[in-house]
């Protein structure tokens, strides 16, 4: 048998680097080869129909077979398919008129161009394989928490390298506000998602998305982990406060008391992780009222009425009690209504009566306040005119994040409809 090819083409160091390459489908690999081949003798020959072409990615080799047809001696037309009777006779003297002839041929007679369109396509082809393979491994992985470390740090992303030399990417709106990092450090984060609209397989992280915290929470917590306890919901505002809704399948556990631990032991790891991110645990229940009222502690609440179709929820409290629902910057009223998956609107009690009879909703001054300035004072929990004008002046500018200016603008024009000027 005809020794087996290398030809000048040294392709030992190509297929090592196959077998470096991490996860990529060995007959996947084996095709890529083929195809690479096929590819080059296509463009010498515009077919490559009668070529047998076969590696062997394990010793570095190939063989490539040529089929072609005897014709009498001085009838070939086309040399790559058609060989004299003559030549046929010197392979093996029993050919005949009309039989098929194959013999191994040397790739690298097909000159400098062939052997160049072959690396060219074989490279390109292994980047796509490649890519593929990470792209089809990672988009299961979404959601997986990952420990990486630090590889480089941009403005608006940071580089991680994980053990498998995989670079991940953090931007910057996926980091929490305190995180500080330097080249080395290792960092966990969730695998968020992975892009390949581009045709290069790009993978994202992230630390702010309630995946993350979940995550923590199943390695901190026994029962979490073996499914003893279950987190039904998770809102955050990150590195500043989250709550998270929990239930347990076994009634003699309280499943709130075994997030929290002993002296708040077993959450104090992942406060620390989230850089002091204060995290409210509730017992979750279907009953909706019940449920807006323990997202909404520690405001004790009076009433509530609920709009299902709307989602909306109508929460009334004693003056006193309104400054805890709301929460500093809005952050508790915010974070019930992600939890709750209901918009909550929170209303002052006078009198004994849910709302004043001669208030007025902020949203009836919209063609004298501007929108944005209405839904920013109602971003604080703030409804109606009275209860605007009965908040502290600085509760508006600080809370709702409005200039003086604004604020005195708005409170000017809601005491003119009051006659209070």
């Amino acid at each position: 048998m005809a020794k087996k090819q290398d030809s000048g083409i040294n392709l030992t160091a190509t297929f090592s680097e196959f077998r470096e390459l991490k996860k990529l489908d060995r007959l996947a690999m084996m095709n890529v080869l083929e195809e690479s081949f096929r590819n080059a003798i296509a463009k010498l020959f515009g077919s490559d129909d009668n070529y047998d072409v076969i590696v062997n990615p394990e010793k570095g080799d190939f063989e490539i077979y040529r089929r072609r047809d005897v014709v009498a001696d001085g009838e070939v037309t086309d040399p790559n398919r058609q060989i004299p009777l003559s030549e046929a006779k010197v392979i093996d003297s029993d050919y005949e008129v009309g039989e098929e002839v194959s013999e191994m041929v040397d790739f690298a007679k097909f000159g400098r161009r062939a052997i160049l369109t072959l690396r060219q396509t074989l490279a390109s082809r292994v980047l796509e394989l490649e890519n593929d393979t990470l792209y089809n491994t990672f988009k299961d992985r979404v959601g997986e928490l990952v420990t990486a470390e630090v590889y480089q740090l941009w403005k608006n992303e940071t580089l991680l390298i994980d053990e498998e030399k995989h670079d991940i990417l953090l931007p910057k709106n996926q980091q929490i506000p305190r995180d500080f990092f330097h080249k080395g450090d290792h960092v966990r984060a969730v695998i968020d998602r992975v892009d390949n609209s581009t045709g290069k397989t790009k993978i994202y992280a992230s630390r702010t998305s309630p995946a993350f915290l979940q995550r923590l929470l199943e390695i901190e917590i026994p029962e979490i982990a073996d499914g003893i306890i279950s987190v039904r919901r998770i809102a955050r505002i990150p590195g500043e406060r989250a709550k998270i809704a929990v239930e347990s399948y076994d009634d003699r556990i309280d499943p709130v008391g075994a997030c929290v631990g002993v002296k708040g032991n077993r959450i104090s790891g992942i406060v620390r992780e989230l850089h002091n991110e204060n995290i409210d645990v509730i017992l979750y229940t279907a009953n909706t009222q019940l449920f807006i009222q323990r997202a909404l502690a520690p405001a004790t609440i009076s009433s509530i009425t609920l709009n299902e179709e709307t989602r909306t929820a109508e929460v009334y409290l004693k003056p006193e009690e309104v400054s805890l629902a709301i929460g500093k910057g809005g952050m508790n009223i915010k974070l019930a209504s992600k939890l709750t998956e209901y918009t909550i609107d929170v209303y002052r009690e006078t009198d004994g009566t849910s709302q004043e009879t001669d208030d007025i909703y902020l949203q009836e001054f919209s063609d004298e306040i501007d929108q944005w300035v209405i839904d920013a004072i109602k971003g604080i929990g703030l409804n109606t005119a009275k209860e605007v004008l009965n908040a502290p002046r600085t509760m508006l500018i600080e809370q709702a994040d409005l200039e003086e200016d604004t604020v005195d603008e708005v409170l000017s024009i809601l005491r003119a409809e009051f006659d209070l000027d």
